[in-house]
């Protein structure tokens, strides 16, 4: 297997063919663009990391534009940002990180029969008492609606080319998508949600944006459950952190997952790797603290390790994860980032509290 490449690394290869790949999107079909462009590039780019995607095609008669997208993973927004950041400048390459957003008139989606365009979606925002900063979203398709997996697919794909990747994927907390004659309030075109969510992003921001957690001293609590198959697990949490009135100025949560063996200790680590998971986890919340992301607790049962973070942004967080990662083969190690302005994750553990 060949070694991790950098983003250097990448460029430098890149710069060795690009005059091979700008010929094929040129020239060739879809069929040749994806044997010969991405089938090649694909390789490179998981060097570095997992989760880059690509489209292309010609921006004008002379420049062809590489997309580099997240497919919606939060988490590896960063990675692809960086690798842009760092591309070449060449007279007929556009590098573009993550889908950018589209004038309206041009997003026309099509899939089988449907048709997903700015006359046939509208919206409506349900407001919700107990969580006043969440944006809930419902999507109106103005046609047969009965294939509920069909129209919610296709408003997806259209409000990632209308909204942007980015946009998508961070202004709107959750959705769900109806036919017309289950709306229940006045339909709103969708050409308004744009001004809508930016409105919204501008008062949450407003709101939120100078509060920071003030230094308290953590008081964590060991908690002991029973999973079905009557294996222990073993929490600890920052329950006073849970009751923090101002979560939504840390929307934020990020779940660190190391699988270990635990086979002769019921699930739990074995001391070499209670002491190993232990040191590393110190060494990140040290690190993530100064980066000003709040360490809400971990959970440790079955085989696996979770450990809790909340966090005004995502990507300082990616990067840390991704270093733990890389950095320790000896573990299967994954992570997660999503957006979760009441911690509504923790609601078993609020219930404690």
């Amino acid at each position: 297997m060949e070694g991790k490449l950098d983003y250097k690394g990448f460029w430098d290869w890149f710069l060795t063919k690009e005059k091979d790949f700008y010929t094929i999107v040129e020239t060739g079909g879809q069929e040749a663009i994806e044997k010969d462009f991405f089938d090649i590039i694909a390789p490179k780019l998981s060097q570095i990391n997992e989760g880059y995607y690509f489209l292309t095609g010609m921006s004008d008669d002379s420049t062809v534009e590489l997309i580099l997208t997240a497919d919606g993973e939060i988490r590896n927004v960063a990675f692809i940002e960086e690798l842009i950041a760092t591309a070449p400048k060449l007279d007929h390459w556009k590098f573009t990180a993550l889908k950018p957003a589209m004038d309206i008139k041009n997003v026309n989606v099509t899939m089988g029969d449907y048709q997903f365009t700015k006359d046939n979606i509208f919206f409506y925002s349900n407001e919700q008492k107990e969580y006043p900063d969440e944006i809930d979203l419902v999507f109106v398709y103005d046609g047969n609606a009965e294939n509920k997996d069909a129209i919610t697919t296709g408003i997806c794909i259209f409000l990632d080319n209308f909204l942007g990747e980015l946009n998508f994927a961070t202004q709107i907390d959750t959705f769900i998508v109806v036919g017309r004659d289950q709306a229940k309030k006045e339909l709103v075109p969708i050409e308004k949600l744009k001004d809508f969510l930016s409105w919204r992003e501008r008062e949450f921001t407003e709101k939120y944006k100078s509060v920071i957690r003030e230094e308290v001293e953590d008081k964590f609590s060991i908690l002991r459950a029973s999973l079905n198959n009557e294996k222990p697990l073993i929490a600890c949490m920052n329950l006073p952190l849970l009751n923090y009135e101002a979560k939504a100025s840390y929307p934020w949560i990020s779940v660190l997952k190391f699988h270990y063996n635990g086979e002769n200790n019921d699930g739990l680590p074995e001391k070499e790797d209670f002491e190993k998971l232990g040191d590393i986890e110190d060494k990140a919340i040290e690190d993530l603290k100064e980066k000003g992301y709040l360490y809400i607790g971990r959970e440790t049962a079955d085989n696996s390790k979770e450990s809790y973070f909340a966090g005004k942004d995502f990507r300082e967080i990616s990067k840390v994860f991704k270093t733990i990662k890389d950095s320790n083969p000896e573990y299967k190690i994954s992570f997660s980032i999503f957006k979760d302005k009441y911690w509504q994750y923790f609601k078993y553990y609020n219930n404690a509290v």
